[in-house]
This record gives structure tokens, sequence and C-alpha cells, in this order.
């Protein structure tokens, strides 16, 4: 497989993605007169949709700049992608679980919800740690490979960094749902700052053709 075959269509899937969390918006019962009031109260389903939103942007970009510079494929790497994409997609549920939860008001199922939804992101940052280590022992799949072993000094660490935060964030929730919440805001704005650092590191060592 050419490596535009797969950044296509891993662009396909994250395209999808984004598209299928904007469907849990829909038209809320509301009593004539009152619809200002009935879509105020789905303020839980626009901030889940935000936070998962912003994430998965975020991990789109991460995706298309790493896979820039990488010149061809093999069905390791194939594999690894899917994985990768599928723990991505995943995402969708846990903010489902979330915007129905809060909008609820029930303690038990937030933690639930929220818990779901870190162990999700844990997951997706130890997937990327584990592109990061295969992409270091297949250096001859990247362009400019002579570059590569300094560039990934710069932000080797970035993964498993974003997985200590989920796993502090799981933790947190078991007892106070709110600093939960915030650990896993952290983690999304983590990935963010890292997602600008790969970047800058990319056009430092020029490693896109």
């Amino acid at each position: 497989m050419k490596i535009d075959r797969l950044q296509a269509f891993s662009d396909g899937v994250f395209a999808i993605l984004l598209t299928l969390l904007v469907l849990d918006f829909k038209l809320p019962n509301y009593k004539i007169g009152h619809l200002g009031q009935a879509v105020i109260a789905q303020w839980p389903i626009l901030a889940a949709y935000m936070l998962s939103f912003f994430y998965v942007g975020t991990l789109w970009l991460f995706h298309h700049d790493y896979f820039a510079k990488i010149k061809r494929t093999n069905w390791q790497l194939n594999i690894l992608n899917l994985i990768l994409l599928f723990a991505i997609t995943l995402i969708n549920y846990p903010t489902s679980l979330l915007s129905e939860a809060v909008a609820q008001r029930n303690l038990a199922d937030i933690r639930f919800a929220f818990t779901s939804y870190a162990l999700v992101a844990l997951v997706i940052s130890g997937l990327f740690w584990v592109l990061y280590r295969f992409m270091v022992v297949h250096q001859d799949l990247m362009i400019h490979q002579e570059q590569h072993e300094q560039f990934y000094r710069a932000i080797r660490n970035d993964p498993l960094r974003s997985v200590l935060i989920y796993v502090i964030a799981l933790v947190g929730i078991q007892f106070n749902v709110v600093v939960g919440a915030l650990l896993i805001l952290l983690g999304n704005v983590f990935h963010f700052i890292a997602y600008l650092r790969l970047s800058r590191n990319i056009e430092k060592h020029h490693l896109i053709e």
C-alpha cells in the first residue's frame, strides 16, 4: 500500500468521526414559546461535543503531520494505524455517555462516563507511543531518516506524559468528578501543546519533502 492511500483512508475516518460527533444534536422536546429554554437545557451535549471535537481534531493534526514525514509503509504500520484509528473512533461512545449523564445529573453515571472517556484517551495515547517506538525501529520508512533520531528525542516522552495525565484522571475521577474532568481537559490541552512541539520539530529538522 502506498503511503498516500493510508493517509487518505485515515483522513476519511477522522472526517466521519467528527461528523458523527454532531449527530447527538437533536431537536429538543419543548412547549411552544419555550424553545430557547429547551435549547439551553441541551448544554451538556454542546460541552461534550466541544471537548471531543477539539480532542479528535488535535489527534487528526498529529496524525496528518506525523505521517507526512513517512515516505512508505509496510504491513505492520498498516495494521498499527488501523488499530490506532479504531481506538480513536471509540471516543464517540463516551462522548454520548457523558452528555447524557450530565444532562440527567446522576453522579454515579457521570463518574462512569468520565471514567470511560479517560480510559479511551489513555489507550489512544498509549498507541501513539507504540507508533513512535515502531518508527524508531523502522527508520527506513521515514523521509530523511538520518535526522529522525534527533527529532524523536525531542518528542518521545509526549505520549507517555499524556498517558500519565489520563491515569491520574482515572484515579481522580473516583474521588472527585470535577477534578477528574479538569484533568481530562488538561490532557486534551496537553495534546495540542505536544502537537505544536511536533510540528516545530518537523520544520526544524526539515523532515517533510
